[in-house]
């Protein structure tokens, strides 16, 4: 080689690792901004892609799934206590109407009851009086006549009657008896009082 030739080659050289080397830096820039501006890029886009994964106030559902199984259970759990509380609702208000049917059964029991104790009341009256009526008829009869009546009725019916006359006619009403009919009729009268507690 001549030594024209060999400035020429160098320079050749020179000029080639020059661009080499611009290329490489050229390059190194270039790996660097994608490097370093792609997570710029991807935080800068972080606020957008978080607003669209926020579920909408419209009751969305989030997309995470834990989040979304909790909103389905409280959901689950505000339509069950919905029900429970209609349940109870209507619960009360058969209640209160059963209560109502109730308070005007026991007034209209009350009302019988009253009305039924005013009828026994004059049913007994009646009968005291028709009992004190027939018992002055056997005292206005001949003791003869009365004895004879009373020899055919019940002994316990007899005693009754005899009870409540005067002592001196029940006497000669019961001298007008048979001894079986007499003895019969004492004894019921003596036991009239026996059940009765002596304390």
């Amino acid at each position: 080689m001549s030594t024209a030739t060999k400035p020429a080659a160098a320079a050749r050289v020179r000029g080639g690792a020059l661009l080499l080397i611009s290329l490489l830096m050229i390059g190194s820039a270039a790996i660097r901004i994608v490097l370093e501006a792609g997570p710029a890029f991807a935080r800068g886009s972080e606020p957008e892609q978080a607003a669209q994964a926020k579920p909408e106030k419209s009751g969305q559902a989030p997309s995470d799934p834990d989040l979304h199984q909790l909103l389905v259970t409280l959901r689950q759990r505000e339509q069950d206590l919905d029900a429970r509380e209609s349940h109870v609702m209507e619960r009360m208000r058969a209640l209160e109407i059963a209560e109502t049917a109730i308070d005007r059964k026991l007034a209209e029991l009350s009302a019988a009851e009253q009305t039924l104790s005013d009828t026994l009341a004059k049913a007994s009256v009646a009968a005291e009086g028709d009992l004190s009526r027939l018992t002055d008829v056997y005292e206005k009869m001949k003791p003869k006549d009365a004895a004879a009546l009373f020899e055919e009725m019940d002994p316990t019916f007899a005693a009754g009657f005899l009870a409540r006359m005067q002592p001196e006619l029940a006497a000669a009403v019961m001298a007008g008896l048979s001894p079986k009919a007499a003895y019969t009729i004492s004894v019921v009268l003596a036991g009239r009082n026996a059940s009765v507690p002596k304390e």
